[in-house]
């Protein structure tokens, strides 16, 4: 039954507590896109003081708020330079070059281990007919990267670059949380060294839906207009609003926990071979190349065990754990892997 199965795939599977639940049934609401929702008010507000900046605005997918941010900081025909696993570039549809005619130029993908110097050297001013860079996006934490977190002196030196260029920095911070947890550093400190950020409610936190971008006053007000041209006008939104509140009121600090069932689940694996990083966060990624079972093969006979994994590619697997996976989950799950890997 799918009840019993035990669910690694993504953070994203969670389902509202019953707390959550609550929060949401009785949320006042009002039509969002008049800007008559006190909920949704009430979460732009706290998001945007959370990470120091002037506005947030609510929207209802991660994908949607990196792509309105991108829009704000690159014009159409401009250049965004991000490593070449980023979400922004991977997993998004296109939507850079579909929705804000934005062109993107990739570093070697490395996950959290950003170099500084290569990006600065990336950076094309404007002139000699070359597409001028506009923007720097990076993603924290990794989510092909393993979750990884890419480190405060780092980001402080992308601040540098894009400062010495005249560029904007976005953070794609769908994991921010994680990074905030398992570094220690306030969000505000985070939050100062970026124009824009994306940060999700639906991953580790467990609301069921929504994202937020944060940014100037200015900015936000841009993004409000965006986001209605791409659809994503809401109107009695203050239920799922709701659900966020609670998720950053009851969820940020007990991802200590997820990132410790993470590391449980690494240690297990660890003398197969196949740990491809080392783990900081709630992802655990699964390097195949030298293991018999492809990544397809490892999926598909862990599901038979009752255990569902993602597969990222021929050779690479990936582990994710959240507050839906009980200690004795992580537990049956550690067992049924090393069954496997072992075999």
């Amino acid at each position: 039954m799918a009840d019993e199965l035990i669910d690694l795939r993504s953070d994203t599977v969670t389902r509202p507590t019953a707390g959550m639940r609550e929060a949401m049934a009785t949320a006042e609401v009002g039509d969002d896109v008049y800007g008559e929702d006190p909920t949704v008010a009430a979460l732009e507000a706290e998001v945007a003081a959370l990470f120091g900046h002037e506005a947030a605005l609510f929207a209802p997918s991660g994908s949607m708020a990196n792509q309105i941010a991108l829009q704000l900081v690159v014009p159409p025909g401009d250049e965004l330079l991000c490593d070449a696993d980023a979400h922004v570039v991977t997993y998004e549809i296109g939507a850079a070059a579909a929705y804000g005619g934005i062109s993107s130029r990739t570093w070697p993908a490395v996950g959290a281990e950003v170099d500084p110097e290569v990006v600065a050297g990336m950076v094309r001013p404007d002139g000699y007919f070359a597409v001028p860079t506009r923007a720097i996006a990076v993603e924290q934490t990794h989510n092909r990267g393993g979750g990884g977190v890419i480190p405060l002196a780092t980001l402080r030196e992308l601040r540098r670059v894009a400062d010495d260029h005249g560029l904007a920095l976005h953070c794609d911070g769908a994991r921010i949380w994680h990074a905030h947890v398992a570094d220690g550093v306030p969000l505000a400190e985070y939050g100062a060294l970026f124009d824009t950020l994306s940060v999700c409610l639906s991953k580790g936190l467990g609301a069921p839906v929504g994202s937020l971008v944060v940014g100037s006053a200015e900015k936000i007000a841009r993004a409000r207009f965006v986001r209605k041209r791409m659809g994503g006008g809401m109107r009695q939104v203050g239920i799922l609003a709701a659900a966020g509140r609670y998720a950053l009121a009851h969820h940020v600090e007990r991802l200590a926990e997820d990132h410790a069932k993470a590391a449980r689940l690494a240690e297990a694996v660890a003398p197969y071979g196949v740990l491809a990083t080392v783990v900081r966060t709630n992802i655990v990624p699964l390097d195949l190349a030298k293991h018999p079972l492809d990544a397809p093969a490892l999926a598909a006979a862990a599901r038979e065990r009752g255990l569902l994994i993602s597969v990222l590619g021929p050779r690479t697997a990936r582990l994710v754990t959240h507050m839906d996976v009980s200690d004795d989950q992580i537990d049956r799950a550690a067992e049924t892997l090393t069954t496997l890997l072992r075999a």
